[in-house]
């Protein structure tokens, strides 16, 4: 058999064993709970937590094994990134995949900064470019990585009833991002209706950026008018942190989350 036979033989037979090992212990820390100190630092960093279900915490931890495996976490601008950053961060990232098969397999980078952070941003038009400037406090790109700014991740976790949460809005980015484009629609659940999503959020959405247009306040954040998946995202932040309003102003909205996420906030006991 030629060399270069072999060694291609080789090589191949690396790649595939390396997949399947990386496979093979993706599977081991998804049934891998949480130790008792990485709990209470869970539940001291993102209160939230306290509140989940029994029924659905095994899955949970799993997937924060998972992603602290697969995940880097980069500090800037002189962070310098603890367990307890890694773990509030992981922790609400994988709350809104806690109970699907949904995952962030594209997801590889979290970079945390210490406040809010300047973003350069481009717009086309035709063939003009311009560029300007804007201070975030997250952001999220397709296929990772995800920015934060710990500032507002620690207390977007720290409040958990005020309907402001950085962390589970770009996870939300994230999560609409896995269709192959961030547009508001995200890979529905199974059984779960495009017709029904798209009448319920389109509506919602149309009716929200009209209030918002007029000055009205509204249950969902004014940010949500900028698009589609930016309401999509805002509406994720509200139906963990303020279910009861959003079912009230939005029952169709909250129904179709509670629907792809599998989880009904709503009904978690208050601890």
């Amino acid at each position: 058999m030629p060399i270069l036979l072999v060694l291609l033989v080789f090589v191949g037979a690396m790649l595939l064993f390396r997949s399947w090992t990386r496979r093979r212990e993706h599977r081991i820390l998804l049934e891998t709970p949480l130790s008792n100190r990485q709990r209470d630092i869970i539940e001291q960093q993102v209160p939230l937590l306290k509140k989940i279900p029994w029924e659905i915490r095994w899955q949970f931890e799993g997937k924060i094994n998972a992603f602290l495996n697969q995940v880097q976490f980069i500090g800037c601008d002189g962070v310098e990134v603890t367990e307890a950053m890694r773990l509030s961060i992981a922790a609400q990232a994988c709350l809104l995949i806690a109970n699907t098969d949904a995952w962030y397999q594209h997801l590889r980078t979290i970079l945390i900064y210490p406040g809010a952070f300047t973003s350069l941003r481009k717009k086309y038009d035709g063939y003009v470019v311009t560029e300007h400037r804007t201070v975030r406090s997250g952001e999220s790109w397709a296929r990772g990585p995800v920015v934060l700014s710990w500032e507002d991740a620690s207390q977007g976790a720290a409040n958990d009833v005020d309907g402001h949460n950085v962390v589970f809005h770009e996870f939300a980015h994230q999560l609409d991002d896995l269709s192959g484009r961030a547009n508001g629609v995200p890979i529905l659940g199974k059984g779960q209706s495009f017709d029904e999503w798209e009448r319920a959020f389109l509506d919602a959405y149309e009716k929200h950026a009209q209030r918002v247009e007029n000055g009205f306040r509204t249950v969902i954040d004014a940010y949500g008018a900028t698009n589609h998946q930016e309401f999509f995202a805002v509406s994720v932040e509200l139906f963990f942190e303020k279910p009861a309003a959003l079912k009230k102003d939005e029952p169709d909205v909250y129904k179709q989350l509670s629907i792809l996420l599998k989880l009904d906030p709503l009904a978690w006991v208050s601890v």
